[in-house]
């Protein structure tokens, strides 16, 4: 059965420093949420309050129709992938995924022929009767999520599940739990710092900070359109520049930023939010150019990428960071225009405004 999970008005507290503040967040039948942010943000203990290994302070956690805010870990029916497999070493494979329904009474013959089908779905069939040392650290994840998913949980959690894997093996291992998920169709929460994977992985990702949900959104909407300045520096947008409107240009408005330079932001570009306002930009947002519209710059450093030159330039505004083509290099020292691309910019309301 697919449910919903839904946190109303949830505060937690560790002693007495508050980790949670007032959070509210719905995770719909079948979708994937992950919640992204860095250490301290309060994410884990947000699942680990749904998972019962926590009370909340106040609010209220519902999995579909039952209300989950007081029920003991063991009587919330939730298939949960730890970051460090917890795998029990004296059992194999097969009795290690088996051992949920075990728990449950499943009958022996029953149960292994359950695992085992789970297994052939995670590739490990092959594997059944080895022991965890044995196997490599993806093959033990593939164990660990087997594990969760054969019980048929209402709500599958995951608490960075891959960050114990090398790079290769993480992209690997999220395509296969996007996979599973959406297979089975169940209901996911899933827990990480890295937003790579959380944008590849979810229907929708909350980026968190200090206890409370900064936006929720999909990762597209999210790259794009960053709710605040939090957001864009967490996404990339690495230029914060204060501006302000002072005339309109033709079809857009112009906009002035410190040191008296100028920018013409168009209208079929750019919806100005307020007067006051800040521009960002991702480095790629900004094509460093010998002549054009855009902002003076002068070049401090440059860096080699591989697929582009980034520099770091001097402005009236600032330092930015911006890149520039492979095909014509430019030393520091050169003045240059920084011309936006608005397809790696956006506006957002000054925090004053």
């Amino acid at each position: 059965m697919t449910v919903s999970l839904t946190l109303q008005n949830v505060s937690a507290h560790y002693g007495p420093t508050r980790v949670l503040d007032d959070l509210s967040l719905h995770v719909g039948e079948g979708e994937l949420v992950s919640l992204l942010g860095a250490s301290g943000c309060g994410k884990t203990t947000t699942l680990r309050l749904v998972a019962g290994f926590l009370q909340p302070s106040s609010g209220t956690i519902r999995l579909g129709d039952r209300d989950l805010t007081r029920l003991p870990a063991h009587a919330r029916n939730i298939g949960l992938v730890f970051q460090t497999y917890a795998l029990f070493p004296h059992l194999t494979v097969l009795d290690n995924v088996a051992f949920g329904l075990k728990q449950r009474g499943v009958a022996t013959a029953k149960r292994r022929a359950q695992a085992l089908e789970m297994l052939e779905r995670v590739g490990l069939a092959q594997f059944a009767e080895r022991y965890p040392a044995n196997l490599s650290g993806g093959q033990r994840q593939r164990v660990a999520l087997a594990r969760a998913l054969v019980i048929e949980p209402p709500l599958l959690m995951f608490d960075e599940p891959l960050s114990n894997l090398d790079a290769k093996l993480r992209v690997d291992m999220r395509v296969e739990i996007r996979r599973l998920q959406r297979a089975n169709g169940t209901t996911a929460l899933y827990v990480t710092h890295d937003q790579e994977e959380a944008f590849s992985i979810s229907d929708r990702v909350a980026i968190m900070n200090a206890g409370r949900i900064e936006q929720l959104d999909s990762p597209e909407v999210l790259y794009s359109r960053p709710a605040n300045a939090f957001v864009a520096d967490f996404v990339g947008f690495e230029n914060m520049i204060p501006m302000r409107a002072i005339a309109e240009a033709g079809d857009g408005v112009r906009a002035e930023m410190a040191g008296g330079a100028t920018l013409d932001l168009y209208r079929s570009d750019f919806t100005v939010p307020a007067r006051d306002f800040i521009f960002a930009a991702r480095p790629e947002g900004l094509t460093v150019a010998r002549e054009g519209k855009g902002i003076p710059a002068r070049i401090s450093l440059r860096t080699y990428l591989g697929r582009a030159y980034q520099y770091r330039c001097h402005t009236p505004a600032g330092e930015i960071v911006a890149n520039g083509p492979l095909v014509d290099p430019m030393e520091p020292g050169t003045d240059v225009v920084l011309i936006p691309n608005p397809a790696q910019c956006c506006l957002l309301k000054a925090e004053s405004a």
